[in-house]
């Protein structure tokens, strides 16, 4: 699938600030080559803009025997560059100038100091020799590759015995394809062929760059010795610099170049793209990578960061975790025992105040760490299991690396969950111990008339004793029936103290799971919202992440 088509023209200043964003945003996810690449891109293009924009840098390449400096010479008219046949002569560029004014900034920038001013018409040209790309000097080498990646225009000088060398193809006009706008490919030597090969070895070179994605690149027939198509070069090179916008042409290419190979990057491991420009079936090294045809990224804005929420099993697996069904138990407990310590029988509810409150046993009273017991191995295993499951879901739409990136970030904050879970279920059960419902003061004070009636029928009946065992008058004793008040007193309180508390232990039950309901609510209230922020915002800031990056690199592509 190939790279959509531009929509609009993106500004190089906005393309370049997408590119060091996009890079930035995949520091730690990418593989680092990309991402330096894309910076030293960035930096080299900052580097350039400020630099002589009245200039254009063009490097002559090739290799060993191939004619380069004699074309040097004969594009220059002068002798400068020492010819040789079949040994490197060229250990540094040198350079011929048309219009030295101004340039010497951009050719130390370069890092050329063979310098030669050259009088003609095409003013701003600045034309590179290079050394051999295929010279047995690795100097030469190192040189060669540090200037194709820096100049404004290149034009590769072929020879007809090694136009089709892979060396030239794979090393350095495959990985170029992104920059065919700023590329001239000459077949140089055209003097020593037959007439009627020449336009076949032309054709066939035209298929060759075709085939590694140079389709439509300039492609001249010449010969530096008898000057055959050096005219038509020349000009070809004039319309270039006249325009002066070979420098903006090559850092887009080079932006492009570094975008594309990002996104390459977000491809699982053993997915190839579907259109391969390599001839076989060898994976790509990484030279080579960058050139290839890559799945479209989306058009910007596209990306929709997916919705991730707290399912189920882990809220769930939370609150087994916390101790949730433990701590709910404790508030329906402690409920019925500070209910019955306040409305029992006050005869027998002493007893009561000499057990502990379930609650303040687990230092749940007031919100403080918790005695909850520790996690069992089970439930740890189905929190992992949970978070597993949630950065699987979170990362079914997201291309690896990111998706590695996603799941990791579901759990990047586990660390952190039983302090703070603990913390949220010790709030949500602490309403156990809120203020003390009307109906127990009621109760109480019903129980305390109980005594009181007890009370008075006990005195009263001692004081008929008292009478009797002193032989003295006995009062007149009223009484309910047959039955007298003193004793419809002290039996009557008593029963309707034990009927009071059994009435209020019934209502302390329904109490209790009233607020054991309540805990249950407010604990998975507190629990979603731990997981939302140690679970789920995390791993939406990476798929955020994720869809910038995207946006950021479809930007730099050059896609409004």
């Amino acid at each position: 699938m190939k790279l959509p088509r531009r929509k609009a023209e993106v500004p190089l200043d906005d393309r370049l600030e997408a590119l060091a964003e996009a890079a930035d945003l995949a520091e730690g996810r990418l593989g680092q080559e990309a991402v330096d690449h894309a910076r030293a891109v960035v930096a080299r293009a900052g580097a350039r803009r400020g630099l002589s924009v009245e200039h254009t840098a063009v490097a002559l390449a090739g290799a060993t025997g191939s004619g380069k400096s004699s074309l040097f010479n004969a594009l220059s008219g002068t002798e400068l560059a020492a010819v040789g046949v079949t040994r490197p002569t060229t250990a540094k560029a040198q350079a011929a100038l048309w219009g030295a004014g101004g340039s010497g900034p951009l050719l130390d920038w370069l890092d050329v100091p063979l310098r030669h001013t050259v009088e003609g018409d095409a003013s701003g040209l600045i034309l590179l020799d290079l050394p051999d790309h295929d010279s047995i000097e690795l100097p030469h080498r190192r040189e060669v590759d540090r200037l194709v990646a820096a100049v404004d225009l290149l034009v590769w000088v072929l020879d007809p015995q090694k136009y089709a060398d892979a060396a030239v193809h794979e090393r350095y006009l495959r990985p170029l394809a992104r920059h065919r706008d700023v590329m001239v490919v000459v077949l140089n030597q055209v003097d020593r062929l037959p007439e009627r090969s020449v336009k076949r070895c032309l054709d066939d070179l035209r298929g060759l760059l075709a085939a590694g994605g140079l389709e439509g690149v300039p492609v001249l027939g010449i010969s530096a010795r008898t000057g055959e198509g050096v005219p038509e070069l020349r000009a070809l090179l004039d319309r270039q610099v006249s325009r002066r916008r070979a420098w903006s042409s090559r850092l887009a290419a080079d932006v492009a170049s570094a975008a594309a190979a990002l996104w390459a990057d977000t491809r699982p491991p053993d997915a190839r793209p579907p259109d391969t420009l390599l001839p076989d079936a060898r994976p790509p090294d990484a030279r080579t990578r960058e050139s290839l045809p890559v799945t479209a990224p989306p058009a910007p804005g596209q990306v929709a960061v997916p919705e991730v929420a707290a399912n189920r099993a882990l809220t769930r697996a939370l609150a087994q975790a916390a101790g949730v069904p433990a701590a709910v138990e404790a508030v329906a407990k402690s409920h019925r025992h500070r209910s019955i310590a306040a409305t029992g029988w006050p005869v027998t509810r002493w007893l009561r105040r000499l057990r502990p409150d379930p609650l303040r046993r687990l230092h749940l009273a007031k919100g403080a760490r918790s005695s909850l017991p520790a996690a069992t191995a089970v439930q740890v295993s189905a929190v992992d299991t949970a978070l597993r499951d949630v950065g699987a879901a979170a990362s079914a739409s997201v291309p690896e690396p990111w998706a590695t990136a996603v799941r990791h970030a579901a759990r990047s904050r586990s660390g952190e969950l039983t302090d703070a879970l603990d913390r949220t279920v010790a709030a949500a059960t602490s309403g156990g111990v809120s203020k003390a419902p009307r109906w127990w003061r009621v109760a109480g004070t019903a129980q305390w008339l109980t005594v009181a009636a007890m009370a008075a029928g006990a005195i009263w009946l001692l004081v008929r004793f008292a009478l009797n065992y002193l032989m003295l008058p006995e009062l007149p004793t009223p009484t309910v029936g047959r039955a007298p008040w003193p004793t419809v007193l002290l039996l009557g309180g008593a029963l309707a103290g034990v009927l009071i508390a059994a009435l209020c232990r019934v209502f302390a039950w329904i109490g209790g799971r009233r607020r054991a309901r309540r805990a249950v609510k407010a604990s998975r209230a507190g629990i979603e919202e731990v997981a939302g922020e140690l679970i789920i915002a995390p791993t939406r800031d990476e798929l955020a992440r994720y869809a910038r990056f995207a946006d950021r690199v479809t930007r730099a592509l050059g896609s409004a």
